[in-house]
């Protein structure tokens, strides 16, 4: 265990180092928070798919996978990898061209400052909540691989990632996600080489599995495989964390192809996880813990050295994941929130305040890991939470002159309002595509009540 615990710490003072040294870059916000606006094709494809490819797609979909079969990845790797892909095809370029630096930057073009406040503050507890999960798993593996408490660990954990975030922003992000991605791949690929030599190859691993876990439908209705998809791709598709990838690409074909790129891998890796989740039940049956499956299947065949490039795979999938969460939750607040307040401060001012942003939000994100029930409660709280009003609001924004400020604001809260109330009071089992259902009428019905108001006046004056 000393071994494991010294490479896993070597791996991250290596990222350290890094964020510490591309900080010297640095020069004044759009730096920080887009690397420049400077990252080509490479750098782009592998900082999408890194961010995205979070902890719970290596731990949570394998185990879901092996308690569910297949209809068990509906939202990870398919719902996400869909995510990327489709950014790639309708957003990327439109939003890239409007010359945005957070996404909330959007909703002031399109709407007004108000409903741009509007939406940071539905969108900051996501980014906040999706960071906290990312700790927590950290934590948890740190404390797999040494003798610290759980909460000890995530301590560590909290305080390396804040640390790391702080320095480096989005360029030294882009950058290690680089190294973490490249560490993933080969982390993921060495875990599916050995499973297939010790099941006997591709086709006598594929005839262990049982043909009914191959139905990616089973034993659900059709709206609940619809809420199952939905909350991933339109939960995510126009998410800080995403958008601020593509606003960091250096043209809008570079984010449109890396976007596609991006998301390609992230299907293709992601089948790993599937793969195992699939034939994880004849290799270690009766699991009381799937999502354990895939550590449990490392200590069990992978040597020393390949057991610390696993757990670096792990901690790739978190870190590049988590650095991108805080700093987008700084970045909504200080750039949307903080900077209009005052409009004369400097750029080297401006840095220092997203930094302090991510400082305190990583912070509470710490604090939320330290007390939430586990990992999987709070990414699925981070996906749902206040996205269905954003993303009908948003899609308006981009690609028609339909509605104003009134409707987009009604959109942002009936779609919270709704998502929490089918969610917690009458726990609905789609309350997702309920709240997406409120957010698109109640943007319309606002909408058509604001033109016909505007028209009023002017029949009004034909007629006198």
């Amino acid at each position: 265990m000393n071994a494991i615990l010294l490479g896993v710490l070597g791996y991250v003072l290596v990222q350290l180092l890094i964020g510490v040294a591309l900080s010297r870059r640095i020069k004044n916000e759009a730096d920080y928070l887009l690397a420049g606006r400077s990252l080509g094709l490479g750098i782009g494809t592998f900082t999408i798919f890194a961010t995205w490819f979070g902890a719970e797609t290596v731990v949570g979909a394998a185990g879901s996978i092996y308690a569910e079969g297949l209809s068990g990845g509906a939202a990870d790797p398919f719902g996400y990898g869909a995510c990327l892909i489709l950014m790639g095809l309708f957003f990327a370029a439109p939003l890239w061209r409007r010359g945005l630096t957070t996404f909330a930057d959007l909703f002031r073009q399109r709407y007004s400052a108000n409903v741009e406040r509007l939406a940071v503050i539905l969108l900051v507890p996501t980014s906040i909540m999706w960071g906290a999960a990312q700790i927590r798993a950290f934590g948890q593996v740190i404390a797999a691989v040494s003798t610290f408490d759980v909460e000890i660990a995530i301590t560590v954990a909290a305080g390396v990632v804040i640390v790391y975030t702080v320095y480096g922003g989005l360029l030294a992000d882009a950058y290690t996600d680089v190294i973490q991605g490249l560490a993933l791949v080969a982390g993921l690929i060495v875990l599916f080489v050995v499973i297939l030599d010790e099941t006997g190859g591709m086709t006598q691993a594929a005839s262990t599995i049982e043909p009914r876990r191959l139905n990616p439908f089973a034993g659900a209705s059709a709206l609940a495989v619809v809420e199952q998809w939905a909350i991933p791709i339109c939960g995510s598709v126009l998410s800080q964390e995403l958008v601020a990838r593509v606003l960091a690409t250096r043209s809008p074909q570079v984010a449109r192809r890396a976007a596609l790129l991006g998301g390609g891998i992230y299907l293709s890796v992601g089948m790993i996880p599937v793969f195992i989740g699939l034939v994880g039940v004849s290799l270690l049956p009766g699991l009381d813990e799937p999502e354990q499956l895939l550590a449990r299947l490392a200590q069990q065949y992978l040597h020393t050295a390949l057991y610390v490039m696993f757990a670096g795979a792990i901690i790739s999938a978190i870190l590049s994941t988590v650095d991108s969460a805080l700093l987008a939750a700084s970045a909504l607040m200080s750039h949307n929130l903080v900077v209009p307040l005052a409009p004369a401060i400097s750029e080297a001012a401006k840095v220092r305040v997203a930094r302090a942003g991510v400082m305190v939000f990583g912070l509470i994100a710490y604090v939320l890991a330290l007390y939430a029930e586990g990992v999987y409660a709070l990414v699925e709280e981070a996906s749902a939470f206040g996205s269905a009003g954003v993303f009908v609001a948003a899609l308006f924004a981009l690609f028609t002159p339909f509605g104003g400020a009134k409707s987009a604001t009604a959109a942002l809260l009936a779609g919270v309002a709704s998502w929490v109330l089918g969610a917690y009071v009458l726990e609905l089992d789609v309350p997702y595509l309920v709240s997406l259902a409120a957010a698109l009428l109640s943007y319309v019905t606002v909408a058509v009540l604001e033109g016909a108001g505007a028209k009023r006046p002017e029949s009004e004056t034909k007629e006198a």
